[in-house]
């Protein structure tokens, strides 16, 4: 497209928007965190969106439009095409990444106020992946907000089981 943000840029700043969000601006709401986070998410989307199908007719279809968030899209923001696409055929897709960029760097800070007791690490692991889930909700945005100027209303949840490989699920409003 001629105008590019390097990818550390964009890995540090989301870092720090949902560092801001959950520590400084909502500490003790984190659903309120998480729906400011994927409403900056949704309007990211919804105008690269907007950018990447200027030169191209309406889609037909929702497939039409998901292989496009699959391929093109995807390919803009990551440098790579969604490594798997399934769907049900009755409105859930579930776009699956095995390599999200966003997520192969990512750590956990060790510090002792972020760590639970030695006699408990499943505490450590619980708030690995709150922090990690945090991080989603971004990219759940930016897929809900093109979906949405592709005229497609939705609800988009990511799945983290096997990192970093990540599912997004897509499940199309009536």
């Amino acid at each position: 497209m001629g105008r590019e943000v390097s990818e550390s840029c964009v890995e540090s700043l989301l870092t720090e928007m949902v560092s801001s969000y959950c520590t400084r601006f909502y500490a003790d709401k984190p659903d309120l965190a998480a729906r400011r986070i994927e409403a900056i998410g949704y309007q990211v989307g919804h105008q690269l969106s907007e950018r990447y199908t200027m030169e191209r007719p309406r889609f037909s279809d929702h497939l039409e439009a998901i292989k496009f968030i699959c391929k093109d899209f995807w390919s803009e923001l990551f440098k790579k095409q969604i490594d798997n696409l399934k769907t049900n055929h009755r409105g859930t897709f579930v776009l699956q990444d095995n390599k999200f960029r966003w997520l192969s760097r990512m750590s956990v800070d060790p510090s002792p106020e972020n760590t639970g007791s030695a006699q408990d690490p499943s505490t450590d692991e619980n708030k690995a992946a709150q922090a990690t889930s945090m991080h989603l909700y971004f990219p759940c945005g930016i897929i809900r907000g093109a979906l949405s100027n592709l005229g497609i209303p939705c609800a988009v949840s990511a799945d983290i089981s096997n990192l970093p490989a990540c599912s997004f699920v897509v499940r199309i409003k009536a």
